[in-house]
Protein backbone atom coordinates (compact mmCIF):
# COMPACT_ATOMS: atom_id res chain seq x y z
CA UNK A 1 0.00 0.00 0.00
CA UNK A 2 1.26 3.47 -0.95
CA UNK A 3 2.26 5.86 1.84
CA UNK A 4 -0.56 8.41 1.49
CA UNK A 5 -1.99 10.62 4.20
CA UNK A 6 -2.84 13.80 2.27
CA UNK A 7 -4.76 13.45 -1.00
CA UNK A 8 -5.53 16.29 -3.41
CA UNK A 9 -8.41 16.36 -5.89
CA UNK A 10 -9.23 18.86 -8.63
CA UNK A 11 -11.63 19.29 -11.54
CA UNK A 12 -10.34 20.67 -14.83
CA UNK A 13 -11.81 21.60 -18.21
CA UNK A 14 -15.46 22.32 -18.90
CA UNK A 15 -18.01 21.62 -16.17
CA UNK A 16 -20.64 18.91 -16.45
CA UNK A 17 -23.19 17.07 -14.34
CA UNK A 18 -21.74 14.41 -12.05
CA UNK A 19 -18.53 16.12 -10.95
CA UNK A 20 -19.74 16.67 -7.40
CA UNK A 21 -20.81 13.03 -7.20
CA UNK A 22 -17.25 12.01 -8.11
CA UNK A 23 -15.72 14.37 -5.54
CA UNK A 24 -18.13 13.01 -2.95
CA UNK A 25 -17.14 9.42 -3.74
CA UNK A 26 -13.42 10.23 -3.44
CA UNK A 27 -13.93 11.93 -0.08
CA UNK A 28 -16.06 9.11 1.35
CA UNK A 29 -13.69 6.35 0.22
CA UNK A 30 -10.50 8.17 1.25
CA UNK A 31 -11.73 9.14 4.72
CA UNK A 32 -13.91 6.19 5.67
CA UNK A 33 -11.71 3.41 4.28
CA UNK A 34 -8.19 4.83 4.56
CA UNK A 35 -8.45 7.68 7.12
CA UNK A 36 -6.72 10.12 4.76
CA UNK A 37 -7.06 13.90 4.73
CA UNK A 38 -8.51 15.18 1.46
CA UNK A 39 -7.88 18.63 0.00
CA UNK A 40 -9.99 20.08 -2.78
CA UNK A 41 -7.91 22.23 -5.16
CA UNK A 42 -9.81 25.29 -6.37
CA UNK A 43 -10.22 26.17 -10.06
CA UNK A 44 -8.25 23.30 -11.52
CA UNK A 45 -4.50 23.68 -11.84
CA UNK A 46 -4.77 27.36 -10.88
CA UNK A 47 -5.34 26.39 -7.26
CA UNK A 48 -1.77 25.08 -7.03
CA UNK A 49 -0.26 27.74 -9.29
CA UNK A 50 -1.64 30.80 -7.51
CA UNK A 51 -0.15 32.27 -4.35
CA UNK A 52 -1.54 31.94 -1.81
CA UNK A 53 -2.65 28.42 -2.68
CA UNK A 54 -6.38 28.05 -3.26
CA UNK A 55 -7.81 24.94 -1.61
CA UNK A 56 -10.06 23.67 1.14
CA UNK A 57 -10.04 20.58 3.30
CA UNK A 58 -12.91 18.30 2.35
CA UNK A 59 -14.64 16.39 5.12
CA UNK A 60 -17.75 14.25 5.31
CA UNK A 61 -19.83 17.07 6.78
CA UNK A 62 -19.57 18.98 3.51
CA UNK A 63 -21.05 16.14 1.49
CA UNK A 64 -24.64 15.98 2.61
CA UNK A 65 -27.36 14.30 0.60
CA UNK A 66 -27.72 17.24 -1.76
CA UNK A 67 -24.16 17.08 -3.10
CA UNK A 68 -24.89 13.96 -5.14
CA UNK A 69 -27.66 15.83 -6.95
CA UNK A 70 -25.84 19.07 -7.71
CA UNK A 71 -24.59 19.99 -11.17
CA UNK A 72 -21.33 21.80 -11.82
CA UNK A 73 -18.36 21.48 -9.47
CA UNK A 74 -18.06 22.91 -5.97
CA UNK A 75 -14.30 23.18 -6.47
CA UNK A 76 -14.53 25.38 -9.56
CA UNK A 77 -12.70 24.64 -12.79
CA UNK A 78 -10.92 26.23 -15.73
CA UNK A 79 -10.49 25.37 -19.39
CA UNK A 80 -8.20 28.26 -20.28
CA UNK A 81 -4.53 28.97 -19.76
CA UNK A 82 -2.03 26.21 -20.54
CA UNK A 83 0.40 26.21 -17.56
CA UNK A 84 3.28 25.59 -19.97
CA UNK A 85 2.39 28.75 -21.93
CA UNK A 86 0.19 30.76 -19.62
CA UNK A 87 -1.13 34.08 -21.02
CA UNK A 88 0.04 37.03 -18.95
CA UNK A 89 -1.62 40.48 -18.62
CA UNK A 90 1.01 42.11 -20.85
CA UNK A 91 0.24 39.73 -23.70
CA UNK A 92 3.28 37.50 -23.22
CA UNK A 93 3.20 33.82 -22.31
CA UNK A 94 4.97 32.30 -19.33
CA UNK A 95 5.82 28.74 -18.35
CA UNK A 96 4.17 28.36 -14.94
CA UNK A 97 4.47 24.59 -14.72
CA UNK A 98 7.04 24.85 -11.93
CA UNK A 99 4.54 26.78 -9.81
CA UNK A 100 2.12 23.86 -10.06
CA UNK A 101 4.76 21.40 -8.83
CA UNK A 102 5.84 23.78 -6.07
CA UNK A 103 2.23 24.19 -4.96
CA UNK A 104 1.77 20.43 -4.75
CA UNK A 105 4.71 20.17 -2.36
CA UNK A 106 3.77 23.32 -0.41
CA UNK A 107 0.43 21.71 0.43
CA UNK A 108 2.23 18.54 1.51
CA UNK A 109 0.23 16.30 -0.80
CA UNK A 110 1.18 12.68 -1.39
CA UNK A 111 -1.01 12.06 -4.45
CA UNK A 112 -3.45 13.81 -6.76
CA UNK A 113 -6.74 12.72 -8.35
CA UNK A 114 -7.62 14.68 -11.47
CA UNK A 115 -11.12 14.76 -13.00
CA UNK A 116 -10.92 15.97 -16.60
CA UNK A 117 -11.42 15.38 -20.30
CA UNK A 118 -8.82 14.30 -22.81
CA UNK A 119 -7.27 17.78 -23.09
CA UNK A 120 -6.99 18.56 -19.40
CA UNK A 121 -5.82 15.02 -18.59
CA UNK A 122 -3.09 15.39 -21.18
CA UNK A 123 -1.86 18.69 -19.71
CA UNK A 124 -2.06 17.51 -16.11
CA UNK A 125 -0.32 14.25 -16.92
CA UNK A 126 2.48 16.26 -18.52
CA UNK A 127 2.64 18.52 -15.45
CA UNK A 128 2.82 15.61 -13.03
CA UNK A 129 5.55 13.89 -15.03
CA UNK A 130 7.82 16.89 -14.45
CA UNK A 131 8.44 15.76 -10.87
CA UNK A 132 6.90 12.28 -10.74
CA UNK A 133 3.81 13.58 -8.95
CA UNK A 134 1.61 10.53 -8.23
CA UNK A 135 -1.62 11.02 -10.20
CA UNK A 136 -4.79 9.09 -11.05
CA UNK A 137 -7.30 10.35 -13.62
CA UNK A 138 -11.10 10.24 -13.78
CA UNK A 139 -12.72 10.90 -17.20
CA UNK A 140 -15.43 13.51 -17.55
CA UNK A 141 -16.77 15.24 -20.64
CA UNK A 142 -20.21 15.77 -22.12
CA UNK A 143 -18.64 15.03 -25.53
CA UNK A 144 -17.80 11.44 -24.47
CA UNK A 145 -14.64 11.62 -26.58
CA UNK A 146 -12.12 10.18 -24.08
CA UNK A 147 -10.32 7.09 -25.32
CA UNK A 148 -10.50 3.72 -23.53
CA UNK A 149 -13.82 4.35 -21.78
CA UNK A 150 -17.30 3.68 -23.08
CA UNK A 151 -18.75 6.49 -21.02
CA UNK A 152 -17.38 9.60 -19.32
CA UNK A 153 -19.06 11.53 -16.53
CA UNK A 154 -21.52 14.11 -17.91
CA UNK A 155 -22.37 12.51 -21.26
CA UNK A 156 -25.66 10.88 -20.30
CA UNK A 157 -27.05 14.04 -18.70
CA UNK A 158 -26.12 16.11 -21.76
CA UNK A 159 -27.82 13.62 -24.08
CA UNK A 160 -30.92 13.66 -21.88
CA UNK A 161 -31.11 17.43 -22.33
CA UNK A 162 -31.00 16.98 -26.12
CA UNK A 163 -33.74 14.35 -26.02
CA UNK A 164 -35.89 16.55 -23.80
CA UNK A 165 -35.43 19.46 -26.20
CA UNK A 166 -36.49 17.32 -29.18
CA UNK A 167 -39.51 16.07 -27.23
CA UNK A 168 -40.52 19.70 -26.69
CA UNK A 169 -39.74 20.86 -30.23
CA UNK A 170 -41.67 18.09 -31.99
CA UNK A 171 -45.20 19.21 -31.00
CA UNK A 172 -44.61 22.82 -32.04
CA UNK A 173 -42.94 21.66 -35.25
CA UNK A 174 -46.01 19.59 -36.06
CA UNK A 175 -48.39 22.38 -35.08
CA UNK A 176 -46.73 24.90 -37.41
CA UNK A 177 -45.54 22.53 -40.19
CA UNK A 178 -41.93 23.52 -39.55
CA UNK A 179 -38.43 22.16 -39.88
CA UNK A 180 -36.86 22.45 -36.44
CA UNK A 181 -33.06 22.59 -36.28
CA UNK A 182 -31.41 21.82 -32.94
CA UNK A 183 -27.74 22.79 -32.61
CA UNK A 184 -25.97 20.84 -29.88
CA UNK A 185 -22.45 20.78 -28.45
CA UNK A 186 -19.74 18.68 -30.04
CA UNK A 187 -16.89 20.66 -31.54
CA UNK A 188 -14.69 17.72 -32.55
CA UNK A 189 -16.92 14.70 -31.99
CA UNK A 190 -20.59 14.04 -32.67
CA UNK A 191 -21.47 11.59 -29.89
CA UNK A 192 -24.05 13.92 -28.29
CA UNK A 193 -25.78 14.71 -31.59
CA UNK A 194 -25.83 11.08 -32.69
CA UNK A 195 -27.14 9.53 -29.47
CA UNK A 196 -29.52 12.38 -28.70
CA UNK A 197 -30.80 12.51 -32.27
CA UNK A 198 -31.58 8.80 -32.40
CA UNK A 199 -33.29 8.80 -29.00
CA UNK A 200 -35.22 11.98 -29.85
CA UNK A 201 -36.54 10.83 -33.21
CA UNK A 202 -34.56 13.15 -35.47
CA UNK A 203 -34.85 12.84 -39.24
CA UNK A 204 -31.42 14.32 -39.93
CA UNK A 205 -28.27 14.13 -37.78
CA UNK A 206 -25.12 15.96 -38.88
CA UNK A 207 -21.80 15.37 -37.10
CA UNK A 208 -18.22 16.54 -37.72
CA UNK A 209 -16.96 13.05 -38.61
CA UNK A 210 -19.23 12.47 -41.62
CA UNK A 211 -19.51 14.82 -44.63
CA UNK A 212 -22.98 15.82 -45.74
CA UNK A 213 -24.63 17.60 -48.63
CA UNK A 214 -27.48 20.08 -48.60
CA UNK A 215 -29.03 18.00 -51.38
CA UNK A 216 -29.04 15.04 -49.02
CA UNK A 217 -30.67 17.02 -46.21
CA UNK A 218 -33.29 18.46 -48.56
CA UNK A 219 -34.00 15.03 -50.04
CA UNK A 220 -34.64 13.59 -46.58
CA UNK A 221 -36.98 16.42 -45.58
CA UNK A 222 -38.91 16.05 -48.86
CA UNK A 223 -39.11 12.29 -48.30
CA UNK A 224 -40.65 12.88 -44.87
CA UNK A 225 -43.25 15.17 -46.40
CA UNK A 226 -44.11 12.67 -49.12
CA UNK A 227 -44.72 10.09 -46.42
CA UNK A 228 -47.40 12.37 -45.00
CA UNK A 229 -45.61 14.08 -42.12
CA UNK A 230 -45.75 17.86 -42.11
CA UNK A 231 -42.63 18.55 -40.05
CA UNK A 232 -39.04 17.42 -39.58
CA UNK A 233 -36.39 17.46 -36.87
CA UNK A 234 -32.72 18.17 -37.63
CA UNK A 235 -29.90 17.78 -35.08
CA UNK A 236 -26.49 19.26 -35.89
CA UNK A 237 -23.30 19.27 -33.83
CA UNK A 238 -21.71 22.70 -33.42
CA UNK A 239 -18.46 21.42 -34.95
CA UNK A 240 -20.00 20.67 -38.33
CA UNK A 241 -18.70 22.76 -41.18
CA UNK A 242 -20.60 24.31 -44.06
CA UNK A 243 -21.19 22.16 -47.12
CA UNK A 244 -18.01 23.52 -48.71
CA UNK A 245 -15.92 22.60 -45.65
CA UNK A 246 -15.59 25.99 -43.97
CA UNK A 247 -16.23 26.53 -40.26
CA UNK A 248 -19.14 28.93 -39.75
CA UNK A 249 -18.33 32.01 -37.71
CA UNK A 250 -20.40 34.75 -36.17
CA UNK A 251 -19.42 38.34 -35.45
CA UNK A 252 -18.14 39.00 -31.96
CA UNK A 253 -16.31 42.12 -30.78
CA UNK A 254 -14.93 44.73 -33.17
CA UNK A 255 -13.43 42.94 -36.13
CA UNK A 256 -13.27 39.62 -34.31
CA UNK A 257 -15.38 36.55 -34.94
CA UNK A 258 -15.93 33.33 -33.04
CA UNK A 259 -16.65 29.75 -33.97
CA UNK A 260 -20.32 28.75 -34.19
CA UNK A 261 -23.55 29.27 -36.07
CA UNK A 262 -23.95 26.07 -38.09
CA UNK A 263 -27.62 25.84 -37.11
CA UNK A 264 -28.43 29.26 -38.56
CA UNK A 265 -26.35 28.51 -41.65
CA UNK A 266 -28.47 25.41 -42.29
CA UNK A 267 -31.69 27.29 -41.63
CA UNK A 268 -30.78 29.96 -44.19
CA UNK A 269 -29.87 27.37 -46.82
CA UNK A 270 -32.88 25.13 -46.22
CA UNK A 271 -35.35 28.01 -46.24
CA UNK A 272 -34.34 28.62 -49.87
CA UNK A 273 -34.99 25.02 -50.90
CA UNK A 274 -37.67 23.55 -48.66
CA UNK A 275 -41.33 24.53 -48.69
CA UNK A 276 -41.53 24.93 -44.93
CA UNK A 277 -40.50 27.44 -42.29
CA UNK A 278 -37.27 26.66 -40.49
CA UNK A 279 -36.50 27.52 -36.88
CA UNK A 280 -33.26 27.13 -34.93
CA UNK A 281 -32.68 26.29 -31.27
CA UNK A 282 -29.13 26.43 -29.91
CA UNK A 283 -28.83 24.50 -26.65
CA UNK A 284 -25.33 25.69 -25.81
CA UNK A 285 -24.35 25.49 -22.14
CA UNK A 286 -27.79 24.26 -21.11
CA UNK A 287 -26.36 20.81 -21.86
CA UNK A 288 -23.73 21.16 -19.14
CA UNK A 289 -25.99 22.03 -16.22
CA UNK A 290 -28.80 20.53 -14.20
CA UNK A 291 -29.06 17.51 -11.96
CA UNK A 292 -26.93 14.57 -13.09
CA UNK A 293 -28.71 11.60 -14.61
CA UNK A 294 -28.70 8.24 -12.86
CA UNK A 295 -25.87 6.82 -14.98
CA UNK A 296 -23.67 9.86 -14.38
CA UNK A 297 -24.20 9.53 -10.63
CA UNK A 298 -23.38 5.81 -10.79
CA UNK A 299 -20.30 6.30 -12.99
CA UNK A 300 -19.03 9.14 -10.83
CA UNK A 301 -19.44 7.09 -7.66
CA UNK A 302 -17.78 4.00 -9.11
CA UNK A 303 -14.96 6.03 -10.66
CA UNK A 304 -14.28 7.91 -7.42
CA UNK A 305 -14.04 4.77 -5.31
CA UNK A 306 -11.80 2.98 -7.82
CA UNK A 307 -9.53 6.02 -8.19
CA UNK A 308 -8.91 6.15 -4.44
CA UNK A 309 -8.20 2.42 -4.41
CA UNK A 310 -5.62 2.89 -7.18
CA UNK A 311 -3.92 5.56 -5.08
CA UNK A 312 -3.89 3.21 -2.07
CA UNK A 313 -2.33 0.48 -4.23
CA UNK A 314 0.34 2.85 -5.53
CA UNK A 315 -0.86 2.39 -9.11
CA UNK A 316 -0.32 5.84 -10.54
CA UNK A 317 -0.32 7.18 -14.09
CA UNK A 318 -3.64 5.48 -14.73
CA UNK A 319 -7.21 6.52 -15.53
CA UNK A 320 -10.33 4.75 -14.35
CA UNK A 321 -12.67 3.73 -17.16
CA UNK A 322 -15.97 2.00 -17.89
CA UNK A 323 -15.67 -1.10 -20.06
CA UNK A 324 -17.89 -4.16 -20.43
CA UNK A 325 -20.36 -2.99 -17.76
CA UNK A 326 -17.72 -2.48 -15.12
CA UNK A 327 -14.93 -0.23 -13.82
CA UNK A 328 -11.38 -0.89 -15.00
CA UNK A 329 -8.25 1.22 -15.18
CA UNK A 330 -5.95 1.95 -18.11
CA UNK A 331 -2.61 3.73 -18.60
CA UNK A 332 -3.09 7.46 -19.10
CA UNK A 333 -0.62 7.22 -21.98
CA UNK A 334 -3.29 5.30 -23.90
CA UNK A 335 -5.84 8.02 -23.22
CA UNK A 336 -4.09 11.33 -23.94
CA UNK A 337 -3.81 10.79 -27.70
CA UNK A 338 -6.51 13.21 -28.83
CA UNK A 339 -10.28 13.02 -28.86
CA UNK A 340 -12.18 9.82 -29.63
CA UNK A 341 -14.30 10.44 -32.70
CA UNK A 342 -17.50 8.75 -33.81
CA UNK A 343 -16.77 5.73 -35.99
CA UNK A 344 -18.60 6.36 -39.30
CA UNK A 345 -18.87 2.59 -39.73
CA UNK A 346 -19.74 1.89 -36.10
CA UNK A 347 -22.91 0.39 -34.63
CA UNK A 348 -24.52 3.68 -33.58
CA UNK A 349 -24.21 5.18 -37.06
CA UNK A 350 -25.46 1.87 -38.48
CA UNK A 351 -28.47 2.11 -36.18
CA UNK A 352 -29.24 5.65 -37.33
CA UNK A 353 -29.06 4.69 -41.00
CA UNK A 354 -31.18 1.61 -40.30
CA UNK A 355 -33.86 3.89 -38.91
CA UNK A 356 -33.82 5.94 -42.10
CA UNK A 357 -32.10 8.93 -40.52
CA UNK A 358 -29.90 10.97 -42.88
CA UNK A 359 -26.44 10.98 -41.26
CA UNK A 360 -24.42 12.43 -44.10
CA UNK A 361 -23.05 10.81 -47.21
CA UNK A 362 -22.12 7.15 -47.32
CA UNK A 363 -18.36 6.61 -47.51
Amino acid sequence: MALVHRLGILTSGGDCAGLNAAIRAVVHRAIQSYQWTVFGIKDGSLGLMNRPLQYQELNLDLFNGNMLRMGGTVLGTTNKGDPFAYPMPDGTKKDRSGEFIEGFHMLGLHALIVIGGDGSLRILDKLCQLDNVPMVGIPKTIDNDVHQTEFAIGFTTAVNVVVDALDRLQPTAASHHRVMILEVMGRDAGHIALSGGIAGGADVILIPEIPYSLDGVVAKINEVRREGRNHALVVVAEGCKTEDGLPPTIAWSGDQSRYGGIGHYLADKLSERVDAETRVTVLGHVQRGGQPAMRDRLLASAFGVHAVDLVAQGRFGRMVAWQDRGVVDVPISEVVIGSRSVDPQGPIVHTARGLGIYVGELG
